[in-house]
């Protein structure tokens, strides 16, 4: 893992770490299986968590021999999901305030998610994140999703710096792989849904967003 003194860009992964969304998942995971007599177990969710909505949900299908088509189930859980969403979206603790710090010393960020554009659009409307993102690399972007380094390559690529200079801020095991491979200087923040991953090259496993060690890794005040 490259260690730096110099961080001289962030990127964010946005659900779970940005906001709440892996909480909402597992609710309208929930209801998708009970629908069928399935259940949600933490082992399907891990092997989900992170990954593009197509392969995340044809892992379902194969986890639990399901008839249904991907793009079928995509459909009845954007039902589900864009039904809870604005009743349950929250920023995760310490969001605002490191979004705030970042601009205030110009350091550039930007966001590398698996989720596809519309609902990162949606999203960040709804938790009224107002910040000055250089970039949005969303599922849509890529070839290979997480654990496939090629998101970070390319946003890398948008900050304009050397890989070892930019932070990558992730609450995934699978999220954290990708940001260690691309040679980028990673901190796992994981929330409930992640503590039990194991984070294997990255420099710092954090409390929340908000820990100091963050705020001394980019010599924020």
């Amino acid at each position: 893992m490259p260690h730096s003194n110099h961080l001289n860009g962030v990127v964010f992964d946005f659900d779970g770490l940005m906001v709440n969304t892996e909480q909402i998942y597992d609710e309208v995971g929930d209801e998708l299986l009970r629908r069928r007599g399935k259940q949600f177990s933490r082992e399907l969710k891990d092997q989900m968590m992170g990954r593009p909505a197509v392969a995340a949900i044809q892992v379902m299908i194969d986890f639990h021999s399901l008839d249904d088509s991907v793009q079928n189930l995509i459909a009845e859980s954007d039902e589900i999901f864009n039904r809870m969403l604005p009743l349950r979206l929250e920023p995760m603790p310490g969001l605002f305030k490191l979004l705030e710090e970042l601009m205030a010393v110009s350091i550039p960020f930007g966001i590398a998610t698996s989720s596809r554009p519309a609902f990162v659009e949606r999203a960040l409307e709804l938790v009224e994140i107002k910040a000055s993102f250089q970039f949005i690399l969303t599922g849509e972007d890529v070839v290979k999703g997480k654990p496939d380094p090629e998101i970070y390559h390319k946003a890398v690529a948008k900050l304009e710096l050397p890989s070892e200079s930019v932070l990558v801020l992730e609450d995934s095991e699978v999220g954290c792989r990708a940001a260690v491979a691309a040679g980028t200087h990673t901190i796992a923040v994981p929330g409930d849904h992640s503590r039990h991953h194991s984070f294997p090259g990255v420099s710092l496993v954090a409390d929340t967003l908000a820990d100091p060690r963050i705020y001394d890794i980019l010599r924020l005040s």
